[in-house]
């Protein structure tokens, strides 16, 4: 069978790319290859965000599906040093708009107080080849449904063992799309390591198999067919609101962030300060022995 001629393809700073292409009338596949593990840049994240807006703006709408051509991960997550060097335009400028992209299709309408916007009712699916960790598995979550590769991959969040904290859009979508709170809670307090099998029994995927068995999905679903009253999207920004709304308040959430960060500080001076009074003997003084 020969290659199916792309679409489109766009560029990702240094030598990445992103290609659509279409393995059937109206289901459009966006192939991303940023070596070596497909970290979620600016450059990344704005030609994601690009293709999603040319499929939105430029052919009839369908479904969506995203994977990666590196076949070992769909994404290892944020890029780590471009997140602390551009601080708030990382979140707010790059990675956040993705994301509320990705989970409403609809844009925010700055005049209005409902974020109705653009319409963009295309349902999305993640097929991941590989690893997703961290903001890759973040970023598989923000799609409407997920498949894995049954033989190779991990999801996995592993913000605790290099010591980075959730924000709270990250920690939103998990309580809202996860079943079980103790799948939950496992996810988050023990950076567990899920398989493809394990995933699926805990509902962090929705079925196992590549492109053929994704098709079979949406043809079987009917999924080609949810665009045509043109609420897909609002329905979903209803369904995911406390999400959308920490990414779409982002300057809020980042000075509540600090304020927290402040007082959490404030408090464990106090505390130090109680301890200290106790060792002197005060408060009822310290025991003897």
């Amino acid at each position: 069978m020969p290659p199916i001629p792309p679409l489109f393809t766009l560029p990702i700073h240094p030598n990445g790319r992103i290609t659509c292409t279409q393995p059937s009338p109206r289901l459009y596949l966006l192939t991303f290859e940023s070596p070596p593990d497909n970290r979620l840049t600016p450059s990344f994240c704005s030609s994601f965000l690009l293709a999603l807006d040319i499929l939105d703006h430029r052919f009839p709408k369908g479904v969506v599906v995203t994977t990666s051509g590196i076949q070992k991960f769909y994404s290892n997550g944020l890029d780590f040093e471009s997140a602390v060097k551009e601080g708030k335009r990382f979140w707010g400028g790059s990675l956040y708009p993705l994301w509320r992209r990705l989970l409403t299709y609809i844009y925010p309408n700055p005049k209005s107080i409902e974020p109705l916007g653009t319409l963009y009712p295309m349902p999305t699916i993640a097929l991941l080849p590989g690893h997703a960790f961290a903001g890759g598995f973040m970023t598989a979550m923000m799609h409407d449904y997920r498949f894995m590769n049954p033989h190779r991959g991990f999801l996995c969040l592993n913000e605790l063992d290099f010591g980075a904290p959730f924000k709270p859009a990250m920690a939103s979508i998990f309580r809202q799309k996860v079943p079980n709170p103790n799948t939950f809670r496992t996810m988050i307090l023990e950076s567990k390591r899920f398989g493809a099998l394990e995933g699926l029994k805990e509902g962090l995927v929705d079925g196992l198999g590549g492109m053929e068995e994704v098709m079979v999905f949406v043809r079987e679903m009917a999924l080609l067919d949810r665009a045509k009253t043109g609420v897909y999207g609002m329905a979903k920004r209803e369904m995911w609101g406390e999400t959308v709304g920490y990414l779409d308040r982002v300057d809020e959430g980042e000075r509540k962030w600090d304020k927290d960060l402040e007082d959490s500080a404030k408090r464990q001076e106090e505390e130090k300060a109680r301890v200290e009074d106790w060792e002197r003997g005060g408060a009822g003084g310290r025991s003897k022995l």
